[in-house]
């Protein structure tokens, strides 16, 4: 299986004792390239991505602050993101976004820094990947005023919502990712709405070390359970999950302008797209 694990914090402390080894058994899972996120712990280590994806050629990075940390913000960190942003092996800014369920920092300034980040991702011309929870209507209307006429797109990561915003992303250029959520028993409005998409929209992600799926639930998340992902996207699209992880890591490297792996085009297969 071909998979790619479009949204995981390799970076947690979860992954302290072992990390090597999670990375060892989601390359023996098939994975070929990670989205390592690098909001990490917040303003104070804003590079925490980019250390994995120097040492390993199949994992990129992400720079920005999570809306959580927003109160926390100075223009230092900024101009410290804006600096990080120009690394080879960034391809992203994020995630950031909107966080209404938890309020960590008051709705204001979370818009306040989305709208920062989002002006020097712009400048850095890098897409942007999006939190949002309890805060769609403001998320979507945020995106289409200030990011839809950069033209750069995203990703929606870890997708909840509704079917019309699902495709009111699409529409700006964003590809709706699926985390391990979409496997629980209760979320089959999750199911039905990853059923319905075009699969060249779709990408799907573990967002370790959480939301681990069913299989493994209650367990730490790590990026070889990606491949849960793809089953049950499979299951839904009678599809095999061959196929899906297959047509979401092309739509990955489609959209982020990134080559096949050798060891992939070397075994034959041809790319889709």
């Amino acid at each position: 299986m071909d998979l790619i694990d479009s949204h995981a914090h390799i970076d947690f402390p979860q992954f302290a004792e072992d990390r090597d080894a999670m990375l060892d058994r989601a390359r023996a899972a098939g994975v070929s390239a990670l989205l390592a996120i690098g909001t990490g712990p917040g303003p104070e280590k804003l590079d925490s991505a980019i250390p994995f994806a120097e040492q390993h050629d199949w994992i990129y990075a992400t720079v920005g602050i999570h809306p959580h940390e927003a109160e926390q913000v100075t223009p230092k960190h900024l101009e410290q993101l804006a600096t990080l942003a120009t690394h080879e092996k960034v391809i992203a800014w994020g995630e950031i976004g909107l966080d209404y369920f938890y309020d960590h920092s008051p709705r204001h300034v979370q818009q306040r820094v989305f709208r920062e980040q989002m002006a020097l991702a712009q400048q850095a011309k890098l897409p942007i990947i999006i939190h949002c929870r309890d805060a769609w209507p403001d998320c979507l209307n945020l995106l289409e005023e200030v990011w839809k006429p950069a033209g750069l797109g995203g990703i929606l990561h870890c997708f909840t919502s509704s079917l019309e915003d699902a495709r009111r992303g699409i529409e700006m250029g964003f590809l709706i990712s699926f985390a391990g959520n979409s496997t629980y028993p209760k979320t089959q409005y999750i199911r039905d709405i990853a059923k319905e998409l075009p699969l060249e929209k779709i990408l799907i992600e573990t967002d370790a070390p959480y939301l681990a799926p069913q299989t493994f639930r209650g367990k730490r998340n790590e990026p070889a359970y990606v491949a849960e992902v793809a089953r049950t996207l499979a299951s839904v699209r009678n599809l095999s999950p061959d196929e899906v992880a297959a047509a979401t890591s092309e739509n990955f490297r489609r959209f982020f302008g990134l080559s096949r792996p050798a060891r992939l085009a070397a075994s034959g297969h041809n790319e889709k797209g």
